[in-house]
């Protein structure tokens, strides 16, 4: 029996009852799990008709539990209990929540943070297994951290081959590379795009040798894939995908609130599913994960989506509110999301701007640093640049930050992106509530470079009504990357750089502040949001 609950109310419902009916007679449900590529017009048939197998995963991947399951033990029986994930977007987020869930320990790896990198290299070493997760086999940030573990590995007087796992697409140059090397290789279906790659070898590969029950995931989805494929007004991926596509005029800031969830971390993962999937064409869904509860009140443009527990209820209001266990809530919302493209009128399937931040990138890590911009001023520990005219006579942190968020329209939001270490530096988030209480409108928060392979296709192909402050640093120390010709430090630069770039080359207002000492800077940094953010007495 199904575990699955969505139910709606205010404007999720009023979206419901006007879509609902459609959805069903055009038989959307049945027609997504028969693959049916058309379903989002022709300019997204070629793309999606390679991209559509996730909806059979369920059985499809169950041959992998015991392959994933004889691996984790040889691997135990050398003592490696501690698994490292070197992955970046889908490739990290879905393995993250499993693991989280289930209660059993993983390193995260997706950073290109010198400091970050470090920290993981220097961590339990002779006990470790290296899990290195890349679609395309060509991903930079995973590239990198694996030949940073084949050197730390070998200076160590460990064989890589035997600690080193490799998850990528049939054919890739990783998946040949590594072949030819002697690494194990398992191959994940290329006909899943990478978000959509919770249920394939790229989420189970790492959780299973990590300890989760990947049996019981697979029989979760697999619970629930009748229910979700019927063309029915029952099913609750039509009932979601409704909700949060077709409201009317679109509530665009989907707000993703913790009301209850046993599944531990799941908005960062719908994050990505949702962001990445929508956010094109000037138009989209702005995720916004909330922790436990959202800092301001609700406006027009936002729905609220509570995620519960199985018995719990959400507040009454604009809203939709979902339960269900793991691996049938990653197949309920990855449904739901091709049905909002669907109503909203988008292809879910591509990325076009994470290319081009990817493409700024290169390009910047191949020029002269000496050509970096000059900063518009620097006050203590921090370098302050402004992409646009908007920052005015500001001389201080303080004053570049509130001459920004004079920026935010009121349909629009403020993204920081933090390109920091998202492990030594977490507490930095707490900002975000600072920033919504000042401006009253949504703040989202994303750790640079990930973020990059979630809302940054939101931030340059969504509605251009948002605002960006971007944090860099120095780091304590920098890291070479083995074999080429750039340091970690170097290439989180040129990510930050180029993810600015095009940014403001699409009239986004970009606010750049740099760390020129970490420690000062982090200091200085605070109290300059605590200066931009307090309220003035009436």
């Amino acid at each position: 029996m199904s575990d699955l609950s969505v139910r709606t109310s205010g404007a999720a419902s009023e979206a419901v009852e006007r879509h609902l009916d459609a959805l069903v007679s055009d038989k959307v449900a049945s027609r997504l799990f028969a693959q049916d590529a058309t379903l989002w017009g022709p300019d997204a048939e070629s793309e999606a008709s390679k991209r559509l197998s996730w909806v059979d995963l369920a059985e499809q991947s169950r041959v992998l539990v015991d392959q994933i399951e004889q691996l984790r033990k040889s691997l135990q029986d050398k003592g490696l209990t501690h698994v490292v994930l070197c992955g970046m977007g889908g490739s990290s987020l879905a393995p993250e929540v499993i693991c989280a869930t289930a209660g059993v320990p993983i390193t995260v790896l997706d950073s290109s943070q010198p400091d970050m990198v470090r920290a993981s290299l220097e961590d339990r070493l002779d006990e470790t297994v290296v899990v290195v997760s890349s679609k395309s086999g060509s991903t930079v940030e995973t590239d990198s951290q694996r030949r940073a573990y084949i050197d730390a590995f070998e200076k160590a007087g460990i064989d890589p081959t035997e600690r080193i796992v490799v998850v990528t697409d049939p054919g890739s140059p990783l998946d040949e590379q590594s072949r030819a090397d002697g690494y194990t290789v398992i191959n994940a279906d290329p006909n899943v795009g990478g978000r959509y790659s919770a249920l394939t070898a790229f989420g189970l590969v790492p959780s299973g040798l990590a300890g989760a029950d990947i049996g019981k995931l697979l029989d979760e989805a697999a619970a629930v894939d009748e229910q979700l494929a019927a063309d029915s007004a029952d099913n609750p991926a039509l009932v979601l995908g409704a909700a949060i596509g077709g409201t009317d005029p679109l509530r665009d800031k989907l707000v993703l609130i913790d009301a209850g969830t046993s599944a531990d971390g799941f908005g960062d993962w719908a994050e990505q599913l949702i962001a990445e999937s929508t956010g094109k064409l000037g138009k989209g869904l702005l995720p916004i994960v909330a922790g436990d509860a959202p800092v301001t009140s609700q406006a027009s443009d936002e729905l609220y989506a509570y995620l519960v527990g199985a018995d719990a209820a959400a507040p009454e209001g604009d809203s939709v509110d979902v339960a269900g266990s793991l691996g049938a809530s990653f197949l309920l919302w990855e449904v739901a999301v091709a049905v909002a493209g669907r109503l909203i009128g988008i292809n879910p399937f591509d990325q076009p701007d994470v290319e081009s931040a990817k493409q700024a990138a290169r390009e910047l890590l191949d020029s002269d640093s000496s050509t970096a911009d000059e900063p518009a001023f620097t006050d203590g520990g921090i370098e302050v640049r402004a992409d646009g005219d908007w920052l005015g006579d500001a001389t201080t942190t303080a004053d570049a930050i509130s001459a920004l968020l004079a920026q935010v329209p009121g349909d629009g939001y403020l993204a920081i992106m933090a390109y920091l270490d998202r492990i030594a530096d977490r507490s930095l988030a707490d900002v975000t509530g600072l920033f919504a209480q000042k401006i009253d409108r949504p703040v989202t928060f994303g750790w640079g470079p990930r973020f990059l392979h979630s809302t940054g296709q939101y931030h340059k192909g969504g509605p251009a009504n948002g605002v960006y402050l971007q944090i860099t640093t120095a780091g304590q120390e920098d890291l070479p990357v083995p074999g080429r010709e750039f340091t970690f430090g170097d290439f989180i630069g040129s990510q930050a750089a180029g993810d600015a770039k095009v940014l403001a080359d699409k009239g986004r207002p970009v606010l750049r502040l740099h760390l020129l000492d970490h420690e000062q800077g982090s200091s200085e940094l605070l109290q300059a949001i605590r200066s931009a953010t307090q309220h003035q007495a009436s």
